[in-house]
């Protein structure tokens, strides 16, 4: 199934994609400077990922741990 239909999946993308965006904004602070259009996008998920980063990182440990397992 696609992320779209599986809602576990969905998650797994959402978390992953927040994590990927705030470490990029971590290591290349240039790249996502611009807060409109399609840029913006990636901008607001690393926004997310550091003003939550203590329940992003709890999210993304439940995820791993619930692919593994299940």
């Amino acid at each position: 199934m696609s992320a779209l239909f599986n809602f576990h999946s969905f998650l797994t993308v959402v978390v992953l994609g927040i994590c990927t965006c705030t470490y990029l904004k971590m290591q290349f602070p240039a790249i996502l400077e611009q807060r409109t259009g399609f840029r913006g996008f990636f901008w607001k998920a690393a926004r997310i990922g550091e003003r939550l980063s203590p329940w992003v990182a709890v999210g993304c440990f439940t995820m791993g741990v619930s692919i593994i397992f299940f």
